[in-house]
């Protein structure tokens, strides 16, 4: 299985895992209702403070893990999405906007 990995909202930033040689970052996974997960040392595994972005994103849209990774990248309408950001949360303010995927899976930055 390989790494997971997407550009932050606020950013634009690819988001590195610890096993890249790419200087990794915090980041903070936000819903739509201002709850938070920070994750200081992201591994490329999709989890954010504990939290994995598929199920996060299948509880905001009422759908299962499974059903949210087929929705990823489509065109389907009205999904909310997760969003990642570089910044404190408490100075962003959640956009219902998917993260863009890291073409480098966040190893090969």
């Amino acid at each position: 299985m390989g790494f997971f990995s997407w550009k932050t909202n606020d950013t634009d930033e690819s988001i590195a895992n610890k096993y890249s040689e790419a200087e990794t970052f915090e980041v903070w996974m936000i819903d739509n209702k201002g709850n938070t997960w920070h994750e200081p040392d992201y591994e490329g595994y999709g989890v954010f403070g504990g939290k994995p972005f598929y199920e996060l994103m299948g509880e905001m849209n009422g759908i299962s893990w499974d059903e949210a990774v087929a929705v990823s990248g489509s065109s389907r309408k009205n999904t909310l999405w997760p969003n990642l950001v570089r910044c404190k949360p408490d100075s962003y303010e959640w956009q219902n906007v998917e993260p863009a995927n890291c073409e480098g899976q966040g190893y090969w930055l």
